[in-house]
């Protein structure tokens, strides 16, 4: 066995658990981003059936853990809408969606995005697997012939 297939060995596995965890990392950005657009989606779904409603609906506004208390709906014509970093804005019915749909297009593009990145580390993972398996084989039969 040569000191440059052991090396090539070495520098594979390396690569390999660094690629594992790059894929792994970029899994759980896509699940971060799958949530995140469920939430946009809700948030959408929830301003569609706003706009329907008059004012004074009954509504039951969800509170978490599946409890929910009874509200009046004051006005179907503004909503406040987060903008980040703890800022929210009142914003038309119209302006909210349009908001909202701006959001689900940049977060459909990045979850594109991490899906394509992780496409291209798995096949990076295979091909450095398949290199793996056949220095192993020529390492194997380089040990039998040498025992020989």
């Amino acid at each position: 066995m040569s000191s440059e297939d052991q090396e090539a060995f070495r520098r594979l596995v390396v690569e390999l658990r660094i690629l594992e965890g790059t894929a792994e990392a970029i899994q759980a950005r896509l699940n971060l981003t799958g949530a995140a657009l469920n939430e946009l989606n809700l948030a959408r779904m929830t301003l569609e059936g706003v706009e329907k409603e008059n004012a004074d609906a009954a509504l039951f506004v969800p509170i978490g853990g599946g409890s929910y208390v009874r509200a009046k709906l004051e006005s179907t014509e503004k909503v406040i809408v987060g903008m980040g970093a703890g800022v929210s804005i009142e914003k038309t019915i119209t302006e909210a969606k349009a908001t909202i749909q701006n959001r689900l297009s940049e977060m459909g593009k990045t979850r594109g995005s991490l899906q394509q990145q992780l496409v291209q580390v798995v096949n990076r993972i295979q091909e450095d697997r398949n290199k793996l398996d056949d220095l192993t084989a020529k390492m194997s039969r380089a040990e039998k012939t040498t025992d020989v």
